[in-house]
């Protein structure tokens, strides 16, 4: 489960963060999660309650915003919306896409003390 790695580095920016802007807990941290990044919304919530357990997040709440992948069709050309990996072109219906975007898991902001 990679996801459990990801929260432990999420955890460590924000540990990080707390150190640099002098605060002292984390009550909501907003994550940017791409949908083409491959990581579970559920194993993201499940990992970060367990990463953060008596750390400055402990208790926080994870809230997940999706952003849809981005992806060039070789067949017509188009750069396309995409939100699974071999989904067909929606201009087409072609499957030979290649992913450009939507790949990110960032920190899009948090709510501290």
């Amino acid at each position: 489960m990679h996801e459990m790695s990801l929260c432990e580095s999420l955890l460590g920016i924000i540990e990080q963060e707390a150190r640099a802007q002098k605060f002292r807990r984390v009550k909501i941290v907003r994550l940017q999660v791409g949908a083409m990044s491959c990581a579970a919304p559920e194993a993201l919530d499940f990992c970060f309650r367990t990463v953060s357990n008596g750390t400055l997040a402990h208790g926080a709440r994870l809230e997940l915003h999706r952003t849809p992948g981005q992806a060039w069709c070789m067949s017509c050309g188009e750069t396309v919306p995409v939100m699974e990996r071999y989904d067909p072109c929606p201009q087409c219906g072609g499957y030979e896409l290649q992913v450009t975007g939507g790949e990110d898991l960032r920190i899009k902001n948090l709510e501290v003390e």
